[in-house]
């Protein structure tokens, strides 16, 4: 379809109102006096470690995770991370397969692994205690996750690691791998770069 100059001109202020339209409707939308914060995935990592007879470790390569705020207070923040099972990599084909099997994370049926935060408490100038919804293939516990903050306060710029143990066994991963003995824990490493984006600094307790 072709469209002429004069209907090219009768359109632009259609278009303009549209977008006006479109942007307030967007910033009545946007949180306000709040805390806005995006992780920068490029500049952050999910990684896991398993005791075994052979090394079992890695990480995943497709997760997403989420900081929100109530308010500034550090104490209202909730953490989400969604972590796509099947892009676990050991390094190895053959435990990535087995990883992926029913037997562990169960991709096919259950293709996500989250943790969703149900509470945070300020355990130091620096350190925090999370608890949460962990959730591995469909079964979901209270786990806790232990977070230290790494930056300049006010900065709006910080890392933030943290670590979590569970066993593997109470999630229905009953199972091990051919010749290798494991163990049941297993260790979980975050480290997550956020930046604010908008919204004021958070208040945290000195």
């Amino acid at each position: 379809m072709q469209i002429n100059r004069n209907s090219k001109k009768s359109l632009a202020p259609f278009l303009a109102a549209l977008f006006f339209v479109t942007a307030g409707t967007l910033a009545a939308q946007a949180p306000s006096g709040v805390p806005v914060f995006k992780v920068t995935p490029g500049q952050s990592s999910i990684k896991f470690d398993v005791e075994a007879s052979v090394a079992i470790k890695g990480d995943f390569k497709k997760w997403d995770a989420t900081l929100t705020f109530a308010s500034s207070d550090v104490s209202t923040a909730t953490l989400f991370i969604k972590i796509d099972a099947a892009s676990v990599d050991t390094g190895s084909g053959m435990k990535n397969s087995k990883l992926k099997s029913d037997d562990f994370f169960d991709v096919k049926n259950n293709p996500y692994i989250t943790f969703k935060s149900t509470k945070l408490v300020q355990t130091s100038p620096n350190t925090f205690e999370v608890d949460g919804d962990f959730t591995i293939r469909g079964v979901t516990k209270q786990e806790k996750l232990s977070l230290t903050l790494s930056g300049t306060r006010g900065s709006g710029h910080g890392i933030i690691n943290g670590t979590m143990a569970f066993d593997r066994k109470q999630y229905g991963m009953n199972s091990g791998i051919p010749f290798i003995k494991i163990a049941n824990s297993v260790a979980v490493n975050v480290s997550l770069t956020a930046d604010r984006i908008s919204g004021p600094p958070v208040q945290f307790k000195q």
